[in-house]
């Protein structure tokens, strides 16, 4: 439930509030991931068009969403693969740093191009978890 609190926190900064409440963890995770992809474009665009403000401003916010999905890793049951995304999301963190510090579109498009491809892993992961009795019970 911990990874849940912290996912639901750091999604509030995506300003996107519909269907939080109800979200399973994967949905959580899912959605952290689509906000940071948006803010990542986001700062594209704001980077093309001199906009140093609201490129902070979205690169904050991107940053905040890598810091929620860190913090939301659990390495009990992760084991190697939690590790290894800490270690990413470090790495993405400080090449956020610096495309803040300087403009720098190929970083940007290598963070984005990096969690595009994790965030489609996602989408795989409901059919790797068995359905519950219960939510079964729910459909009929």
């Amino acid at each position: 439930m911990r990874a849940n609190q912290k996912a639901i926190a750091a999604y509030g900064d995506v300003k996107v509030t519909t269907g939080v409440a109800s979200a399973n963890g994967v949905q959580l995770i899912q959605m952290l991931f689509d906000g940071l992809l948006e803010s990542l474009a986001a700062t594209k665009g704001h980077i093309q068009n001199g906009a140093i403000v609201e490129k902070g401003k979205s690169i904050a916010r991107a940053s905040r969403i890598v810091i929620g999905l860190q913090g939301a890793l659990d390495f009990e049951r992760g084991g190697d693969l939690a590790n290894n995304l800490n270690e990413l999301y470090g790495y993405v963190t400080r090449r956020l740093l610096h495309v803040n510090a300087r403009n720098d579109l190929d970083a940007l498009e290598e963070i984005f191009g990096l969690m595009n491809e994790i965030r489609s892993a996602w989408e795989g992961v409901p059919d790797l978890i068995p359905a519950s009795p219960r939510a079964g019970a729910l459909l009929n």
